[in-house]
Order: structure tokens, then sequence, then C-alpha cells
């Protein structure tokens, strides 16, 4: 589906086209230092003299964090941009920048809802291999075990894929979304079985098990294996294992038919071609996305996703073993594992999460091993590598500060 639900792995896999962002608006530029701090207080000022001068004015500078989403708005466009921030403690700080609407100039809702596209896919995989524990799929079982003479096509054969090559991008099979346009995307309602039909009208990318290659198309058949094995829809399946099980308030799979968002929320907007105007794509109907990108959430929320998951709270530990085993994606150090990624820190290690764009929204980010979390979200999809890269440093910059 070109960018908007592309994946968390976009910018490894293609060179964005495009130019450089033109500054949104005045309004815009004006609201790129607003901040706006959860749990964690300022530092208090000293009363020594000059000390207490330079911790006022360390206090009244911006952080890394907000720097990195400043920039975000004032070089590369972006309308807004939103963190939530959590350190070993648990202590959470939230960052602002930019404007919610570029219309009325509306601040932006403080860890504000948003589409967060493929970071979806993790949610799925989570659900599949609750399901693999439980004995009622089979991580090397082929796609025909469950959906028996589903999935055939030139050089694709359902009995020839296996479920862990569906999560880990393996399996061959082509891109559904690249075949769809964003006016497409945006107003009409897919069923599941629309999106596979569209991939099954091309050739396979790959032989299953020979390469790693980014498709949409693996995680709407894994939606449809989670349906056909349990008798409930996708998204009862994922509210009850996952977003009930760990509290996540603002964290839900839109119905059908649902176009807005229902929280405090930035607008979304989107670009096509890369160098035209930005459009308000913030409703939208997020069919298109299913199992791989419909989900609603904010950083926060994923911060905690990944924080339970990374610490077993949502699976035993063989799954998640095989969760975080990785094979190499793209060429900047990425890796994927089962719906899981892990990214190199500068400041040494890896995190661990997915990302994801949807037409309106881009969101980055994830958890060490040793419990910090960040995510960032922008409020259109960077179309240019800079803007790609100024995302990822941002996350960068919360996790290693």
């Amino acid at each position: 589906m070109r960018a908007q639900i592309r994946q968390g792995s976009r910018s490894s896999t293609r060179q964005q086209g495009g130019r450089r962002r033109r500054a949104v608006s005045a309004a815009a530029g004006v609201a790129i230092g607003v901040m706006t701090l959860g749990a964690l207080a300022p530092p208090a000022a000293s009363a020594f003299g000059s000390a207490a001068a330079s911790t006022a004015a360390a206090a009244a500078r911006p952080d890394a964090v907000q720097q990195a989403l400043n920039t975000l708005v004032r070089d590369d466009g972006m309308p807004a941009a939103l963190a939530s921030v959590q350190d070993r403690n648990g202590r959470t700080r939230t960052y602002t920048a930019g404007v919610g609407d570029l219309t009325t100039g509306s601040k932006v809702p403080r860890d504000g809802q948003v589409r967060i596209g493929s970071n979806t896919k993790a949610f799925t995989a989570v659900v599949v291999l609750q399901l693999v524990g439980e004995g009622k799929i089979g991580l090397d079982a082929t796609v025909d075990t469950y959906l028996p003479g589903l999935v055939r096509g030139e050089g694709i054969d359902g009995r020839r894929i296996t479920v862990r090559q569906l999560l880990q991008h393996t399996s061959g099979l082509p891109e559904y979304g690249i075949h769809v346009d964003d006016d497409e995307i945006r107003n009409r309602y897919f069923e599941p079985r629309e999106l596979l039909d569209i991939a099954l009208r091309y050739k396979a990318d790959a032989e299953p098990g020979t390469t790693w290659g980014y498709s949409n198309t693996n995680y709407v058949l894994a939606g449809l294996i989670v349906q056909k094995v349990t008798g409930r829809p996708l998204a009862e399946e994922m509210d009850r294992r996952i977003i009930k099980r760990i509290g996540l308030r603002h964290t839900y799979f839109p119905a059908p038919g649902e176009m807005t968002i229902r929280e405090p929320h930035p607008q979304g907007y989107h670009r096509n071609p890369a160098d035209g105007p930005l459009r308000d794509f913030t409703e939208m109907d997020p069919s298109a996305g299913w199992a791989a990108g419909q989900l609603i959430s904010t950083n926060s929320d994923l911060n905690r996703f990944f924080t339970a998951l990374l610490a077993g709270h949502l699976l035993p530990a063989d799954q998640l073993a095989e969760m975080r085993t990785t094979v190499p994606a793209g060429t900047s150090g990425l890796r994927y594992g089962l719906g899981l990624t892990s990214r190199p820190l500068s400041c040494g290690g890896v995190y661990w999460g997915h990302g994801g764009d949807i037409a309106g929204y881009e969101t980055r980010g994830g958890v060490t091993d040793d419990g910090r979390a960040a995510n960032v979200a922008v409020t259109t999809i960077p179309t240019d590598e800079a803007a790609t890269q100024h995302v990822k440093d941002a996350v960068d910059r919360a996790l290693c500060g």
C-alpha cells in the first residue's frame, strides 16, 4: 500500500523519494518548543550562587528529546511530533512539538492517540505465538494446515509456506498494498480475503525460506489463521489476550467502518506525491491494514506493551525466545524476528520494537533489555531519508539519554 501501511521497516528496504519537506505553517513554527512533562519533575534549583544559575539554565534549555522533536517540526516539516520516554524505574516523560491541527493551530494533545500502522504486526504475532504455546498452532506447520487450498498463485503454494515464515517475512509472498491507491484505501472497507486476493494476482517474490522480504500479505494470512483456529474475530482475540490483559487503556482495533479516532489526537496528514501538498488523512478506513496495520494507540501504551512483552508477561519463555530470534533485514543493522525487530543504539546494545506507517502517521520506538522504553510519533510519513533518519535519531536520543 505504498507508504501508508508499508511497515515498520520501510526505510531499510527502499529509498524514500521526494524533496526535503517544506515548512508546514507559521503556526507550526511558533509551536515547536511546546513540551509537556509527565511523572518526572525538573530538578530543583540549588541555593548556592553559580550552581543555582547553572541548574536554572539547564532546566530552561530543551533536553535532547525535545530538541529532536523540534528538529522534526522545524527542519522536516512535520506538523506535530509526540514522544513518551520511560526510564529504568518506570518514570515517564511525555513531549510534544508542533501543532495538533494545521487549520486551527490547536495544541498537540499530550500522549494523544495515533494510528500505529505496522506496530499492529507485533500484536498479531503475540496472539499467534500464544496459540503456539497452547498447542493450537505449529510454527513450522504449513499455511495449508489451517487454510487448506487458500494460498495458490504463480510460484505460490500454501503447502510450502510455514507460519514461522509468515511472521518473519521469509515466505516470498508478494505485497498487496502497492497495488491499491491512497483514495481507495482511505474510503473503502476491505475484507481480509480481498487483500489476500489482490496479492495472489502477482507472482511470488522469492522461494519460501530463501530471503527476507517485507510483505503485509504475511500478516493478513497470520490473522486469518488466528480466526480459523480460535473461531473468533482477530480483534476480539487481540483485545482479550493483550489489550485488556496488560491494561492498555488507549489501544483498540477500530470496528468495521470506523473512520475516526476515539480519543484526543493530533490530525494526521499525508503527501502523495512526495513533493505534493499535505492533505488531512485523519479520518480514513484502516481496514486495508487489518492484522498488518489497523490498531490505534498512544506512545505510552506502546511502551507498556513492548515492556510487558520483553518482560515475559505475554508469552511463555520458549515463544518469546522464538520471537527474538532474528534474521538480517536490510543494511542498517535492523534485524527481524517474529513480528519484533532489533535495532542498534548509538550508546551500545539494541532496542526491541517494531514501528509503523499508515497514511497520516508514523511511529517508531521500542524497549531495551534493561527496561528503558521510548516511542516517537509524527503526523505525516517522512518522504525523504533525512527526515526518516531524524525520527530514528529521536528514538535513539530518548533511549541513550
